[in-house]
């Protein structure tokens, strides 16, 4: 008999444990969507302001003159 309670509890705890993985996993995945999200945003933004206009936008990095 105690031999039986012993294998029920521990069926039990793996399976909070798999539930707890589960929800860590859930989480992960959906932080991980959130800033591949707000990466494609930048990378949006950036090929937006290229296509508009390139040369201002190199420009705006080179120095000119020494200065």
């Amino acid at each position: 008999m105690p031999q039986e309670f012993a294998h029920t509890q521990s069926s039990s705890q793996k399976q909070d444990t798999d539930e707890q993985l589960n929800d860590v996993s859930m989480a992960a995945q959906a932080e991980t969507d959130a800033a591949a999200d707000a990466l494609d945003a930048v990378l949006d933004d950036i090929e937006s302001t290229l296509e508009s206009n390139a040369e201002e936008y190199v420009n705006s990095f080179v120095q000119k003159g020494g200065e």
